[in-house]
């Protein structure tokens, strides 16, 4: 059994209007690519593979994040160092800070997932659930045949609630 991906601990967006969150997302795949600017593996492959995911599945199916998360050099990976690198990379998916820690070099979510580093790529099946957390380079045909996979498995049900008069869908 596959736990629910706990929710992105974030101190802001990048191109999107508004915060996302993962339960507002259920009923997709979602794909959280997390990264560093000054991370080769990250500019070489990461970001590129994420572009890909984006490009090559239906939004309406599969949602691609970037993560930025920060454990080191946090003096010049500033949010405003982070937006020219978005601008410069195009990266047109929501890219998610990552909340730093108030105490340490590691960010929240960074922290709750346990990553090792990037970039990493978490893959969110359509109930909720963590079905991939991927250290390193991860091999492009492989990740789209498993977001195949997770995109036959059914959505998410809808929770049926019961009272002593009456049923409601939530």
């Amino acid at each position: 059994m596959h736990a629910i991906a706990p929710e992105l601990q974030v101190a802001a967006w990048l191109n999107t209007t508004q915060p996302l969150s993962l339960s507002q997302l259920r009923g997709k795949v979602v794909a959280v690519c997390a990264f560093q600017m000054l991370c080769p593996g990250c500019v070489s492959h990461g970001i590129p593979q994420a572009k890909t995911i984006r490009s090559t599945f239906d939004e309406q199916d599969v949602a691609v994040i970037g993560l930025h998360s920060v454990f080191e050099h946090h003096d010049v990976m500033t949010a405003k160092a982070l937006e020219a690198f978005v601008h410069e990379y195009r990266i047109q998916f929501p890219v998610a800070i990552d909340q730093p820690a108030p105490r340490g070099a590691i960010p929240l979510t960074m922290e709750q997932y346990q990553l090792r580093g990037t970039p990493t790529l978490l893959l969110i099946d359509r109930q909720g659930r963590l079905r991939l957390n991927h250290f390193g380079r991860a091999d492009d045909m492989q990740v789209g045949a498993l977001i195949g996979r997770l995109l036959a498995e059914p959505a998410a049900q809808p929770e049926v609630h019961c009272d002593d008069t009456t049923c409601s869908i939530r």
